[in-house]
């Protein structure tokens, strides 16, 4: 299956409501690489490199987000697959 990336900055209510620990928890449930973390304007930024289709589901679910979250856009941008990711992780 053919591999992408995607870069997304996700704006909202997004922070202080599980968004990270619950997308690392979609993302790693998708085996998808890559990482996530809270942005100083109160966004939230991720990039998920893996099988396209996973790519698209887990983009699926961050235009939702989790309980409590109010996600008003999702800016993404879609890239070539590097390749440098082995697990997923929450930056800090």
């Amino acid at each position: 299956m053919a591999k992408t990336r995607l870069h997304v900055v996700v704006e909202g209510i997004v922070q202080g409501v599980f968004f990270r620990a619950r997308t690392r928890e979609e993302a790693c449930s998708l085996d998808l690489g890559g990482w996530v973390r809270n942005c100083l304007d109160g966004s939230v930024e991720a990039v998920f490199e893996g099988d396209r289709a996973n790519v698209e589901q887990i983009l699926k679910w961050c235009r939702k987000g989790p309980p409590g979250a109010t996600v008003r856009s999702v800016e993404e941008n879609w890239e070539e697959a590097a390749g440098e990711f082995d697990t997923f992780s929450i930056k800090y």
